[in-house]
């Protein structure tokens, strides 16, 4: 389970759920009329969720569920909530309502990526350029394309807030989806900072990691981090396979070499990535230098037990 933390941010209501890095960060807003939660985690901790929510919510119900983007460590604990408060609202960033309604995991990307999301409904879109009430104070809905084409953010003007999803992190931002596929996104990335910039917010709650405050340096270390990227696109390239496979090994916790292999063959964004940008490597060479990366960075440790070797999580 991951270590979790519940901050007051700035007025009583408002609750910032800082997650580990398998379930992205909740915001839960308390109003007068209206109790919202921004962002929902991964299936494997939708319980904990729940559990999370409902404690800070006491006898209320949860009235709102809004997801930034449907990545599924963001919409995970959407169908859960949705089983426990069966009246509440759920609103998505536009662009996948008819994928939502259809349920297509491969358009949705939970297929692509190797991962799970269980079936929810979307009862509602959040329109950039328009306005959402949550606890009680206007916050506005600006598109953040790049990380993901559909993603929003979410900016309450009289205290600066910013709630920023994985368009800013303190030390930089989620990886650019649509270059996975080939769709030039960098751009994108670029003109979402732009805004985030011109929003001057004082506060911002990332999608992962803490709270931060000092955002021009969490621009400038994107931006540079953007220019290598843009310099050299491998380098995307193997950060976006390390980051698929950390995530699944923070699922799995530990899991034998040959099925981490295995995975890996069957993922089709690390077949993508594999084909474009590494195909002078076989894919178990590949996948081996992948490992041992993650082992160097301390990221995952590699162990034998019982003859059978091991990748674990760190």
């Amino acid at each position: 389970m991951p270590q979790d933390s519940t901050t007051p941010v700035l007025w009583p209501g408002m609750f910032f759920f800082e997650r580990g890095w398998l379930s992205a960060n909740n915001i839960l807003l308390l109003g007068p009329d209206d109790a919202a939660l921004v962002d929902t985690g991964y299936c494997s901790h939708a319980e904990q969720t729940v559990e999370l929510v409902a404690s800070t919510l006491d006898t209320r119900p949860l009235t709102h569920v809004l997801n930034t983007h449907l990545h599924s460590d963001h919409c995970g604990g959407n169908a859960a909530l949705q089983a426990r408060w069966p009246e509440v609202q759920t609103w998505i960033a536009p662009g996948q309502a008819a994928q939502v309604h259809a349920w297509d995991p491969v358009a949705l990307s939970y297929t692509p990526t190797g991962q799970s999301c269980p079936r929810f409904r979307a009862d509602g879109v959040l329109q950039p350029g328009s306005t959402v009430t949550l606890g009680g104070r206007p916050w506005q809905v600006h598109a953040a394309p790049g990380h993901d084409p559909h993603s929003i953010v979410l900016f309450e003007p009289e205290h600066r807030l910013l709630i920023s999803a994985d368009a800013l992190w303190e030390h930089g931002f989620g990886v650019v989806f649509p270059e996975i596929e080939g769709v030039q996104a960098f751009a994108e990335v670029a003109a979402t900072l732009d805004v985030i910039e011109q929003l001057q917010p004082a506060l911002v709650l990332p999608g992962h990691g803490p709270l931060f405050t000092d955002v021009a340096a969490a621009l400038a270390r994107a931006r540079q981090r953007l220019q290598g990227f843009i310099t050299q696109p491998e380098r995307h390239a193997r950060y976006a396979a390390k980051v698929l496979l950390k995530y699944k090994l923070l699922e799995w916790q530990q899991l034998p070499l040959d099925q981490v292999q295995a995975w890996c063959r069957q993922t089709p964004y690390l077949g993508l990535l594999h084909a474009r940008y590494f195909d002078v490597q076989s894919p178990a060479q590949w996948v081996e230098s992948l490992v041992q990366e993650l082992v160097a960075s301390q990221a995952a440790a590699l162990e034998v037990r019982d003859g059978t070797p091991l990748l674990l999580n760190r």
